[in-house]
């Protein structure tokens, strides 16, 4: 008897699959509920459209690896860590593991009303970690009932010794930590009044406070080199090298010849900042012969590989890293300084380890082929972006062997490349911050961006996309740089937003970075160019690291990688690895198998790079406040930045400084948070994100790195 073939499942609703997700305690992928439903072949097709729909609606939010769930949604049961003490002495807690580009919910945590599990709120201190039941009672706020507290290493907190009363406290640096901690007799470790330290939190309480214990001492809280070692502690960033790498690292001794591509006979220059001490990557420029209008390009890169093999002891000390970081008065860099300020940088006149990338391309900036060598050059000068600029436009063709002419001529090709292709084009100048000698504010001002920048970053990004096109075609893993399309919740408030500015954003499904530029290039030079520049950027998903490619949105790329930063990134060092084994250009390539780590060393990776960016900016935020503490009760001109329920933030024009203006400075009449329009609006007056204020500096405190302003005079409609 012939068997007769089971019938396919019918097609799920929207209703269903969404109800499926909401269901799901933890995100889901499109394999999952495809297996859930039964849907098979071609009806995978009109599943992937209708998470799509989902998506563009609101009503869920792709997190990592493209999985699903309702945005920001909290599962029923979860590990939640205690992050702050309220002021009556409650914790507050937030999820341990939060995925989505949104800030995560908070989470108040009551004592259970029944039943054998006893828990003692009071003695609960910041970085406890536990198991707790939730309850949804508002938007992004929870209400937590604790299962199991587990054993926890103690929290580290800094904060600023000082004594009261006779009794040690610690006023903590972090603005969020509401709380003061008691340092009990014989546990100060012997710190003065004033000094910054690092505490670590003991069980129980004093006085109704949390209490901890004095384990390092960091100097003066207002010694100015005091702020950049404050960033590094408050987030953890590494500082020291085992003694193994450092060993490895002095052993290094530079490359020979010995079967490389001789390139020390072309004036490769590097170009960067007056201050950079790591060169990196080297260019140079001529015509191609044989394309009318076309170039050929070639970028060299320091090959740390040669030096950095993987497993070894640098090997692990720069992946713990994941990267450098820079402050304003140092360098925190992922490689010890004997290579990362020696061996692996491309001096003037020393020659030099490196992998180099040819690039040749039409007069349109069309890459028409490429190919990669291992090879020793010999940097011909090291300049800076201004000189470059200035020789660029005195009409030089040649700036100490540098081929300006020709860098130029290369650089306008791939501009032409790059409108061509549509990447999102968002000017925002970063401050500057000036220190002398004694690390001390001196002066701040928007950082200039010339063309010679530019060129720079489009060099890099041609070499970036040929490492991705080479690991490709030879089906070799590859650490992608990927960025996303903006989640469709940020897109509904950005068209919201721009509709209260008579502006209206497209609702293509085929979304692209040129979409945004319409609307950037509509603001140009009218009074909300900076709002929507800023608005735009902030819809936007994060970049990360990982082994699968959904393209890079905002450089319009369909695939996209980081190769021309090994010193100071180690993906850039992984797809080196990649390149070297892929193309079999000798020792130090990718070790069989490594790849298959590649999507949590993805994910390490991109964690680092938030890490840093966090402690920068903590390091700039209390250098401004420094700069501005003897400033407090002058008026300055800003920008307001941020409208919030709470109050507004502002961005001073003169210094680019951030600082708070509370509600409660806001005067007597009531205001209403309007999240659409982003404005607190009341009867008589209205303040609107982009709006300019005149504010006078209230308070600026050294201890949390914050500046609060007040209103000189109230808004108008």
């Amino acid at each position: 008897m012939p068997k007769t073939r089971s019938k396919p499942a019918p097609f799920p609703s929207k209703e269903e699959v969404l109800r499926y997700i909401q269901e799901n305690p933890k995100p889901v992928g499109k394999r999952e509920i495809a297996r859930a439903f039964k849907i098979r072949g071609p009806a995978r097709e009109e599943l992937k459209a209708l998470l799509g729909e989902l998506a563009a609606e609101g009503h869920i939010e792709r997190g990592r690896r493209r999985r699903v769930s309702v945005p920001g949604r909290l599962p029923a049961v979860a590990v939640i860590e205690v992050v702050d003490i309220d002021v009556d002495g409650e914790p507050v807690a937030r999820p341990a593991s939060w995925q989505w580009e949104s800030p995560p919910p908070r989470i108040l945590i009551t004592a259970p009303t029944r039943g054998p599990r006893v828990v003692n709120l009071h003695a609960l201190g910041i970085g406890d970690r536990m198991l707790a039941r939730l309850n949804r009672v508002a938007d992004a706020l929870y209400e937590a009932k604790p299962i199991r507290v587990f054993e926890s290493a103690p929290a580290q907190v800094i904060g600023v010794y000082a004594k009261v009363a006779g009794t040690g406290r610690l006023h903590p640096t972090d603005r969020r930590v509401k709380r003061d901690f008691v340092i009990p007799a014989g546990e100060s470790g012997d710190a003065r009044p004033g000094e910054l330290v690092v505490g670590e939190t003991l069980p129980g309480r004093s006085l109704g406070l949390p209490r901890a214990r004095i384990t390092e001492r960091l100097g003066a809280l207002d010694a100015p080199r005091a702020i950049s070692l404050l960033a590094i502690h408050s987030h953890g960033i590494p500082v020291s090298f085992a003694d193994e790498a450092l060993t490895q690292a002095q052993a290094g001794r530079a490359a020979a010849l010995d079967g490389r591509a001789d390139l020390r006979a072309i004036p490769l220059v590097t170009i960067d900042g007056p201050d950079a001490r790591d060169f990196d990557d080297a260019v140079w420029a001529e015509p191609d012969p044989k394309s009318p209008g076309g170039w050929h390009l070639l970028v060299a890169i320091a090959d740390v590989a040669h030096y950095v093999r993987a497993g070894d002891a640098l090997d692990r000390a720069s992946a713990e890293r994941g990267n450098s970081v820079y402050f304003p008065d140092r360098v925190v860099p992922m490689l010890p300084e004997a290579l990362s300020n020696g061996l692996c940088s491309l001096k003037p006149g020393e020659e030099r380890a490196c992998l180099a990338v040819d690039i040749w391309i039409d007069s349109e900036g069309r890459t028409q082929r490429h190919r990669f060598r291992r090879g020793l050059m010999c940097s011909a000068a090291r300049l800076t972006y201004a000189e470059l600029q200035a020789a660029a436009e005195r009409g030089e063709d040649r700036l100490e062997d540098a081929p300006v002419g020709h860098l130029y001529g290369a650089y306008r090709a791939l501009v032409a490349e790059r409108r061509r292709r549509g990447a999102l084009e968002i000017e925002l100048p970063e401050p500057l911050i000036e220190l002398d000698r004694e690390s001390n504010v001196v002066g701040v001002a928007p950082a200039v961006r010339y063309d010679s920048h530019r060129l720079i970053e489009e060099f890099m990004i041609a070499a970036n996309v040929c490492a991705a096109e080479s690991l490709e075609r030879k089906e070799s893993a590859c650490m992608y740089r990927v960025h996303d399309q903006p989640a469709a919740s940020k897109l509904e408030s950005l068209r919201a937003f721009l509709a209260t500015l008579r502006l209206k954003f497209t609702r293509a499904r085929a979304l692209k970075p040129g979409h945004f530029n319409q609307i950037l290039r509509k603001a140009a030079g009218t009074p909300h160019e900076h709002l929507i520049n800023l608005v735009v950027l902030r819809a936007q998903a994060k970049a990360t690291y990982g082994p699968e490619n959904i393209g890079h949105f905002g450089l319009g790329l369909h695939r996209y990688c980081h190769f021309t930063s090994p010193i100071r990134r180690y993906a850039d060092l992984v797809v080196h690895r990649a390149l070297i084994r892929a193309l079999d250009l000798g020792p130090g390539g990718l070790p069989q198998g490594s790849e298959a780590a590649f999507a949590e060393l993805g994910a390490h990776l991109s964690q680092t790079e938030r890490r840093a960016e966090a402690a920068e900016r903590d390091a700039n935020d209390r250098y401004m406040t420094a700069y501005l503490a003897e400033r407090v009760g002058a008026r300055f001109s800003a920008r307001i930045s941020g409208v919030t329920r709470f109050g507004l933030f502002v961005t001073l024009h003169e210094t680019g400084a951030e600082g708070l203006v509370p509600m409660r400075r806001l005067g007597r009449e009531r205001l209403r948070h309007d999240e659409a329009s982003h404005a607190l609006v009341g009867r008589r007056r209205v303040y609107r994100l982009g709006d300019t204020i005149s504010v006078r500096l209230a308070e600026a405190d050294r201890i949390t790195g914050s500046l609060l302003f007040e209103p000189v005079e109230p808004g108008t409609r």
